[in-house]
């Protein structure tokens, strides 16, 4: 990192960072670091106390840049964190318990480099595995929108980027990718039926390797409003509240907040 001609390499280590600061056309080096001691998320990030300290004998030019610009970047640094700590714990993205983490573990194949004996029978490797309880969720909600203009909210990159607040790739398209939420979830485009129905497989990156739930959305349209039908199917067990909430507070209450938005800016 550069700042104002000195570069700084940081190395963390839990809430204190080591800093060397390399001048950019004196060429000399200077060390030093920076602590947090009240990084919690129950302290808001402008009110963090930033202490930086150097090297006795050092320069005071790092301590004096990282004081006043290095202390904006860091705190720039903690909130892009805590976001994407929050985003993770609203998604379910916080690594399950012991006790649920047994149901997502899968077996490798293991193929033998031998002939197997005559007298051996053969034994198909082909379908070992675990097999994982999963369930089915039904959610409806009524949204204030003619079914195009919600269908589009779910079609439309700039749209999705809006009401989901995060990095999004949207091809709406058969066969066509979908990622949101920075990736944390993933999926793809198996039918689309415009202003009607979307139907897409669909997983969080905490489930189990490769698994895909079965997601239709189907639109019913009612003038003004616009009834939408959610099923979910395939979801593990173990995940289903926090996939019920990811639809339920990251996508419903979101597009509510975007059409009122929207409705608002129209006025």
């Amino acid at each position: 990192m550069f700042i104002n001609g000195i570069e700084v390499a940081e190395k963390s280590e839990r809430n204190k960072i080591r800093i060397s600061g390399t001048m950019k056309e004196s060429g000399e080096k200077h060390e030093g670091s920076v602590e947090i001691p009240n990084l919690s998320e129950e302290n808001e990030v402008d009110d963090t106390e930033i202490s930086v300290s150097k090297k006795e004998g050092d320069g005071d030019m790092l301590k004096d840049f990282m004081r006043t610009e290095g202390t904006s970047k860091v705190r720039q640094a903690l909130r892009d964190y805590l976001k994407a700590l929050k985003t993770e714990f609203t998604l379910g993205m916080i690594l399950p318990t012991k006790t649920s983490a047994g149901q997502e573990l899968a077996v490798k194949k293991k193929s033998s480099e031998k002939n197997m004996q005559d007298s051996v029978l053969p034994v198909s490797l082909d379908t070992i595995g675990v097999r994982i309880p999963t369930v089915k969720i039904l959610l409806k909600d009524m949204f204030d929108s003619p079914a195009e203009e919600l269908y589009s909210i779910f079609t439309t990159k700039e749209l999705v980027q809006k009401f989901s607040k995060s990095r999004a790739v949207i091809e709406a398209k058969r066969g066509g990718k979908l990622q949101m939420f920075d990736g944390y979830v993933t999926g793809e485009y198996v039918e689309l039926l415009p202003n009607q129905r979307i139907i897409m497989k669909w997983r969080c990156r905490n489930w189990p390797y490769e698994h895909y739930a079965t997601i239709a959305l189907n639109f019913k349209d009612q003038a003004t409003q616009t009834e939408l039908q959610l099923e979910c199917k395939g979801v593990p067990a173990c995940n289903e509240d926090s996939t019920r909430q990811c639809w339920q507070k990251q996508h419903f209450e979101e597009i509510h907040v975007l059409l009122q938005q929207t409705k608002v800016n129209a006025e």
